[in-house]
Parts: structure tokens; sequence; C-alpha cells
């Protein structure tokens, strides 16, 4: 859990963006890799607010050492897939 915390406060720093949470979180040959949920843009109503997954990678000591955009969406719409975030 620490790991998941230190990496969803190092992404809220660097991007200077509200996390709302985690939506993957598995152990790699590497490190860490996550899908984290965060608050790109604050809209009235709520459910208008744009939210954005991001992938995030951390080394074996629980450093963030990338990250990318994978996806953005309004928090009012449901995944086009079908089934969440991955």
């Amino acid at each position: 859990m620490e790991v998941l915390r230190n990496a969803c406060a190092q992404l809220a720093e660097l991007t200077g963006m509200a996390v709302e949470g985690a939506s993957a979180f598995e152990q790699t040959e590497d490190g860490w890799s996550l899908e984290v949920e965060v608050l790109e843009l604050e809209r009235v109503p709520d459910t208008m607010s744009l939210l954005a997954s991001y992938q995030v990678e951390l080394d074996t000591e629980g450093q963030l050492t990338g990250y990318r955009r994978v996806r953005r969406y309004e928090r009012g719409r449901s995944d086009p897939r079908g089934h969440g975030a991955r």
C-alpha cells in the first residue's frame, strides 16, 4: 500500500493534478506498473469534469520512472469498452 500511496503522491506533485485513485496495480520485473485516475479539469456539474487514466511505471524502490496519459473521459460517461479501465 505504501508503494501505491507514494506513486499517487509523486504523480500529483509532477502533474499538479488531483489523483482520484488507482484502477490497476501490478508488480513487474522492473518494479511496478499502475493505472491511476486523475482529475484533469473540474467542471460544474461534477459529472462533466474531465478525468484521465495515466499509466505509471515505478522502479523496485517505488520511485516513479515514467508516466503517460492513456485515455481521457468525462466523469459521467461509461467506458465505451464496456469493462472499465484496464
